[in-house]
C-alpha cells in the first residue's frame, strides 16, 4: 500500500514533522511510503528576502509531486503551515488543480490527514486542519486525526501543538521555535495510525 505525504514547508517546520510522519507510516508492514513537495509559488528572491533560502535548499532534493501520484496512493497524509487560520497558498494553489482528479472521482474512498505549523500557540491550528479538510470531503476523502490514544496531547506542563484533529508545532514568530520531542512523536502517531488504517481498507 502507498502512503503519500504530501506537504508544503517554507522554514522548515513541516518537513520536519513529515519525516517525522514518514517514520511512523513506515513502521506498518507493507508500507511504501512517499514524501512529495507541492510547487513553490514565491520566487527565489522573495524566499532569500524572508530568510528562507537554507530550509528550501535542504528540502529541495524532494521531489515535486504530480498528479497522477494522488490517485496512485492509498492515503495522502497532508502538511502546510497556517496562513491566517488556513492553509498556505502553494497548498491551496495545488489543490485547486486536482480538478481532473475530482471529475474521475480518484480519490474518493482513500483515507485523508493533515498535520500543520503555526507562529503562536493559538495561531490556527485546529482551524487549518478542519478548514483543509472540505477540501478532502469533496474529494470524497476518509479522514483520520491524531487520536488521544496518543494520550501526549492531553499534557498541561508544556506549551505544544497536537490535537485530535492532526499534529501540530509552532514554530515561533520568526521561525525560532523547532518541533519538540512531544510534537514529533505525535507526528510519528499520526503517520502510524494513517497506515493502519490503510492496510486495514487495503
Amino acid at each position: 500500500m502507498k502512503i503519500l505525504i504530501l506537504f508544503y514547508s517554507t522554514f522548515g517546520h513541516v518537513y520536519k514533522m513529515a519525516l517525522s510522519v514518514a517514520e511512523g507510516a513506515s513502521e506498518v508492514e507493507g508500507s511504501e511510503v512517499l514524501l512529495r513537495r507541492v510547487p513553490e509559488t514565491l520566487s527565489e528572491a522573495i524566499l532569500e528576502k524572508m530568510g528562507a533560502s537554507k530550509a528550501q535548499e535542504e528540502m529541495k532534493h524532494i521531489p515535486v509531486i504530480t498528479l497522477p501520484e494522488l490517485g496512485e496512493a492509498d492515503a495522502i497524509i497532508f502538511g502546510t503551515p497556517t496562513r491566517f487560520g488556513n492553509m498556505c497558498g502553494q497548498m491551496r494553489q495545488f489543490l485547486d488543480s486536482t480538478g481532473g482528479l475530482w471529475a474521475k472521482r480518484a480519490l474518493v474512498g482513500k483515507i485523508g490527514s493533515v498535520f500543520t505549523s503555526t507562529g503562536t500557540q493559538h495561531g490556527g491550528q485546529e482551524s487549518t486542519i478542519l478548514s483543509f479538510h472540505t477540501t478532502l470531503l469533496h474529494h470524497g476523502m476518509l479522514i483520520a486525526g491524531l487520536p488521544y490514544s496518543f494520550e501526549e496531547q492531553g499534557i498541561t506542563d508544556e506549551v505544544m501543538g497536537c490535537s485530535p484533529y492532526g499534529a501540530s508545532t509552532i514554530a515561533g514568530g520568526r521561525g525560532e521555535r523547532q518541533p519538540t520531542a512531544r510534537e514529533l512523536a505525535g507526528a510519528r502517531f499520526q503517520g502510524k495510525h494513517v497506515a493502519e488504517l490503510a492496510r486495514r481498507f487495503k
